[in-house]
């Protein structure tokens, strides 16, 4: 059993504790321990097999320990089969649609008797649902919403794909008369790594008009369904958008409520309800005098909490609820922060512009700074610099360097790391350079221990620098490589090395749970865009996205500082240089 099952059980035990009315620290430490698990950069099963203790991990204590050992070793547990048969069957099933949580599953499998998806949209197309005490029409509808959005699961498209689709929307409406507010929610906004229905939420003066507009895009291949505040369509690649436009008062609420995530919010509302303090998409209700408090901002939405305001990457329940009620969240990397590309290639490899067209752009996209790192020769990818090659292009550059202002351009390399962990490049050549970024392009399939040895050897080489897109994963396309990334975390860390956050949106790598354990151990980081042309340095944001899922400070990016204090880094790792 893997750490997304186990994390799965004990979120649903959590979800279960609840509707018994358990102690809330109990389905608290549930909760977290999920979290916890989830967000492993390495499999309990292997840990254990380790021989090592598992309530070293954070959250984890004795009793939970003892069940995570026992899914591991049994694929079963007791405990959660004897909390699962004491409660109505198809509970766990309700409450896999967003928007129910446990009371509200309970209370459909107790009152109606459903016990799966089919029998509640039934139950809701027949008008039961609406009918049950304080669910009403509008969460009916709702929850018909969400199951529609729960089959198409398998369509969830990467992030990549969908926001510039969505930006596009966005662009078109904005400019009408009286919008005020118009942005993206839910996942998107979150900055996951992949999306299903987009939320789109906004305020206007004249709101049908902003309706009536967004269900003629041309993007639009079919409309669902369209009222004067509310319209769902189909976009291009099937994405299914939803337009809600309410109150300029009342839009912080509705923004902090569809973008979640889920977990935070329902972190939130526990947080809140022993105060007096019942959360909803309309606002604030307190609950001993019902006087309901709209917000316009989320930053008042959380202020009325006595709480910081939480970036949305970072709502996830992980912690960040805590540190913003002690105002101690940190203050995560921005665009701005970002003054060079450690990670760029060329027309002298498989780049599309040249060095004078990279530095433009790069100048432009306000770096001060520039390394080029074609790729080496050895993978036989056209235009590969062997040395002779790689010698001229580093002769051009410093004549570059002569002539162009207001930026830097480094010397640098993409080096394949070798099936044996060796470079395909002498350390000769390597210690002339400014910058060497060493990376995974071939014999992906070994096994974890030779993936884990072959790169643990690159990292020990005094002259690499940056390990890029480390899992090697592309979204969609191919999974990750088999590696012990807690043991590349360690040795990056021991050796000095700088691992990446590849900005490309097929890639985007390492993604936020590796990024955040990396952090946490202490490992620098570079955000990189592997630009192949001029426009790819707008591709920034999305590493930026992961590298702040991941709680990055500016302290934690290499490249959010000077060029002399990035090759001072890099000089402490290697003497020779």
């Amino acid at each position: 059993m893997n750490n997304t099952d186990i994390a799965g059980i004990f979120e649903h035990m959590a979800n279960f504790l609840e509707i018994k009315g358990e102690n809330p620290f109990k389905i608290r430490a549930y909760r977290r321990a999920a979290q916890v698990i989830e967000h492993l950069p390495r499999e309990l099963a292997v840990m254990l097999a380790a021989g090592e203790d598992l309530k070293s991990l954070p959250g984890i204590g004795q009793a939970i320990a003892a069940k995570a050992e026992e899914l591991v070793r049994t694929g079963r547990l007791a405990a959660w089969e004897t909390l699962r048969g004491s409660l109505p069957e198809g509970l766990s099933e309700l409450l896999e649609i967003p928007g129910i949580g446990p009371k509200t599953a309970f209370r459909l499998a107790s009152e109606l008797g459903i016990s799966s998806v089919d029998e509640l949209e039934r139950a809701i197309r027949q008008g039961k649902v609406a009918s049950l005490f304080r669910l009403g029409d509008r969460t009916a509808d709702n929850l018909l919403h969400q199951i529609e959005s729960l089959r198409r699961k398998d369509q969830r498209i990467p992030l990549g794909r969908a926001l510039p689709l969505v930006e596009d929307v966005l662009s078109m409406l904005r400019p009408l008369p009286g919008v005020k507010n118009l942005v993206a929610a839910g996942s998107l906004r979150r900055f996951r790594e992949t999306v299903g229905d987009i939320d789109l939420m906004g305020t206007a003066d004249y709101p049908e008009q902003v309706i009536r507009s967004f269900v003629s895009l041309p993007a639009v291949r079919d409309v669902l369904g369209q009222g004067p505040t509310k319209a769902s369509v189909i976009l291009a690649d099937g994405l299914q958008a939803d337009l809600r436009m309410v109150e300029h008062e009342a839009f912080g609420s509705l923004l902090q409520y569809f973008t979640g995530s889920r977990q935070h919010n329902i972190a939130l509302r526990a947080r809140n309800q022993k105060r007096g303090l019942k959360l909803s998409e309309y606002g604030i209700t307190d609950a001993s005098t019902g006087r309901l408090e709209t917000f316009a901002t989320e930053e008042d939405f959380y202020a009325r909490l006595g709480m910081q305001y939480i970036p949305p990457e970072i709502r996830e329940d992980y912690g960040e609820i805590e540190l913003a009620a002690t105002h101690a969240l940190p203050e995560l990397v921005e665009r701005s922060d970002i003054r060079g590309d450690l990670h760029v290639h060329t027309h002298w490899s498989d780049g599309t512009a040249s060095l004078e067209s990279m530095a433009q752009a790069a100048k432009e996209a306000g770096y001060a700074y520039l390394a080029i790192t074609d790729h080496s020769g050895g993978l036989g990818i056209a235009g590969g610099l062997h040395e002779d090659r790689l010698l001229k292009q580093q002769q051009a550059i410093h004549e570059l360097n002569q002539q162009i202002e207001g930026i830097r351009l480094l010397t640098g390399i993409e080096v394949n790391i070798m099936s044996d962990g060796r470079l395909d490049l002498p350390d000769e050549i390597l210690s002339g350079l400014d910058v060497v970024v060493a990376s995974i392009h071939s014999s992906l399939n070994q096994s974890e221990g030779k993936m884990t040895r072959r790169i643990l050897k690159a990292l020990e080489n005094p002259h690499v620098d940056i390990l890029a897109h480390p899992t090697g994963r592309l979204i969609g396309k191919r999974e990750p490589i088999a590696v012990d990334l807690e043991a590349v975390f360690s040795a990056a860390a021991q050796y000095r090395k700088v691992l990446e956050i590849n900005s490309m949106p097929d890639r985007l790598d390492l993604k936020d749970n590796f990024i955040y354990r990396a952090r946490e151990l202490g490992v620098l980081l570079a955000i990189n865009t592997d630009a192949h042309r001029p426009e790819h340095f707008e591709l920034i944001r999305f590493g930026i996205g992961m590298a702040r899922r991941g709680w990055c400070r500016p302290s934690s990016i290499l490249n959010t500082r000077s060029v002399d204090e990035v090759l001072a880094h890099f000089r402490q790792g290697n003497t020779s240089r």
